[in-house]
C-alpha cells in the first residue's frame, strides 16, 4: 500500500510539475526523498540507500561530458550558420502540393544533423509551421509530420542524447546501435512516408515564404561552407570516429568558420557557447534561431543524474521487484519486446520526460534479456524501438508535450505521428513472424 501511495504521490509531483511548467528536477528531488523514508519505513539504512543511490547516480557521469558537448555543438551551429543554412535551404526545397510529407522528410534531416527533437522542432519545426499557418489544413496533420521526423534522429543520430544514454547504460557502442536501428527502421519509415504523402495530396498547403529565407540571408552567411560542422559530424559517424572526438572536431570547423564567416567576437563566441545563442538584433527569427549552450545540458544533466540514482535505488533494492517476477514469464521473443513496450509505456506516464521512462525500463527488463541471453546490443536497440519512440505519445511527457506547445498546437498531434507506432507495431509483426 505504501508503494502505490509513493508512486501516486510522485506522478502528481511530476504531473503538476509538467503542466505548470516547473523544473522537473524539483519534483524529482521530493519524490526521491519520499522514496528514502518509505525504504527507510521498510528496514533499509540510510548508509544503504545513499550508497545505491549513488551507485545510480555514477552511470550517468559518462554521459554528461557528451551531453555537455551537444550544448557546445548545437550553440557553435547556431553561429557558424550552419542551423540557419539547413532551414533556409530546407525550406526552399518544399513543394506546396507535397508539403506534409515534406515536413517529415525534412525534419528527419534536421534532427539526423543535431540529433535533438526539442532542437529541430524549434528550428525547422516552428519555420515550418509558420509557413503553413495561414493554410485551412488542420496543424494536428503538419504538427504530427513535424514531431514523428524530429524523433527519427532523437532515436538514431550519433548526436542524440537519448541514444548516447542508452549506449552508455547497455554498455554498447552507439555506432553499432545506429546501424541495427537503421535496420529495423526501414518498413516503418517507408509506410511512415507513404501514408504522409496521401495525406498531402488530400491537404495541398498554400503557403508563402513569409521572408524567412530573406530574413536568414540577412543575418548570416549561407554559403555551402558553413553547412562543414553537420557534415564533419556524419563523415566521422560513418567512419566510426568516437562521437566525444567527431564533436570536438565539428565545434572547431564551426568556431572557425563563426569568427572568419559570420565575423563574430571571441567573446560573444564564448558567452553563446555557455549560455546559449541568441539573435542580439530585432528580427522574426529571434524565437527560432536560438539554443543551445552548456548550461541548457547542464539542466537536462540533472535530471539524468537524478533519474540515474532513482534507478540505482529501485535496482538495489528490488522494490518493483513484482514487475521484474512478471516479466520473467515472457519467454518468446516477440513477447518480451511487447513486454518491454507495455513496460515503456508504463515508464514514460509515470515518470513525465523520456530519460526517467527509458531507465526506468531497462532497469526492469535487463535481467531477463540476460535470462534469455539476449545481448546488450538487441536490448538497446529494443529500448530505441519502444520506449525512445513511445514516450512521445504520451500526452503529458514533457517528450511530446514541449514540441506540441513549441509548434503551437496540442495532443491532437498524436494520431498523426505515424513513425513513432509504426517502429514498435512493426518490429513486433516481424519478431511475430519470424517465431511462426
Amino acid at each position: 500500500m505504501d508503494l502505490i501511495f509513493f508512486l501516486f504521490f510522485s506522478f502528481v509531483l511530476l504531473l503538476i510539475s509538467v503542466f505548470k511548467g516547473y523544473f522537473i528536477v524539483y519534483p524529482l528531488l521530493a519524490s526521491i526523498i519520499a522514496l528514502f523514508f518509505l525504504l527507510i519505513k521498510r528496514g533499509f539504512k540510510p548508509k544503504k540507500l545513499f550508497t545505491l543511490a549513488w551507485n545510480g547516480s555514477k552511470k550517468s557521469f559518462s554521459v554528461i561530458s557528451i551531453l555537455l558537448l551537444i550544448g557546445v555543438v548545437i550553440a557553435v551551429w547556431m553561429m557558424a550558420g550552419t542551423v540557419p543554412a539547413i532551414v533556409y535551404y530546407g525550406i526552399q526545397m518544399i513543394n506546396p502540393s507535397y508539403f506534409i510529407v515534406s515536413a517529415f522528410l525534412l525534419t528527419i534531416f534536421v534532427s539526423l544533423l543535431i540529433g535533438t527533437s526539442f532542437g529541430t522542432v524549434s528550428t525547422i519545426g516552428i519555420a515550418l509551421m509558420i509557413m503553413a499557418s495561414g493554410s485551412s489544413v488542420n496543424p494536428h496533420l503538419i504538427a504530427g509530420a513535424i514531431i514523428a521526423g524530429a524523433y527519427f534522429g532523437d532515436r538514431c543520430s550519433p548526436m542524440s542524447s537519448s541514444a548516447n544514454l542508452i549506449s552508455i547504460i547497455t554498455q554498447t557502442k552507439i555506432h553499432k546501435n545506429i546501424r541495427r536501428m537503421l535496420k529495423t527502421t526501414f518498413l516503418p519509415l517507408v509506410v511512415s512516408t507513404i501514408g504522409y504523402l496521401l495525406l498531402s495530396i488530400a491537404n495541398p498547403v498554400k503557403f508563402e515564404q513569409q521572408n524567412i529565407t530573406s530574413e536568414i540571408s540577412r543575418l548570416f552567411n549561407v554559403s555551402p561552407i558553413v553547412l562543414l560542422p553537420a557534415f564533419a559530424i556524419l563523415l566521422l559517424a560513418w567512419l566510426r570516429i568516437e562521437i566525444k572526438i567527431s564533436m570536438l572536431i565539428s565545434i572547431i570547423i564551426g568556431l572557425l568558420i563563426s569568427i572568419y564567416i559570420q565575423g563574430y567576437s571571441l567573446s560573444d563566441i564564448f558567452r553563446y557557447m555557455l549560455l546559449g545563442f541568441q539573435l542580439s538584433e530585432d528580427s522574426t527569427l529571434k524565437n527560432i534561431i536560438l539554443g543551445g549552450g552548456i548550461i541548457s545540458m547542464a539542466k537536462v544533466s540533472l535530471i539524468v543524474i537524478v533519474s540515474t540514482a532513482f534507478a540505482g535505488l529501485f535496482s538495489g533494492t528490488k522494490i518493483l521487484e513484482s514487475v521484474e517476477i512478471y516479466l520473467k514469464k515472457l519467454k518468446s521473443r516477440s513477447n518480451l519486446f511487447l513486454g518491454t513496450n507495455l513496460v515503456g509505456i508504463a515508464s514514460a506516464a509515470f515518470g513525465c520526460t523520456q530519460t526517467i521512462a527509458i531507465l526506468l525500463t531497462e532497469e526492469l527488463v535487463k535481467d531477463n534479456y540476460q535470462e534469455n541471453k539476449i545481448d546488450n546490443y538487441q536490448l538497446a536497440v529494443d529500448l530505441e524501438n519502444s520506449v525512445v519512440v513511445l514516450s512521445p505519445l504520451i500526452p503529458w511527457n514533457i517528450a511530446g508535450l514541449v514540441p506540441a506547445t513549441v509548434l503551437m498546437t496540442d495532443s491532437g498531434f498524436i494520431p498523426f505521428a505515424f513513425y513513432l507506432y509504426f517502429v514498435p507495431l512493426f518490429n513486433y509483426i516481424d519478431l511475430k513472424i519470424k517465431e511462426n
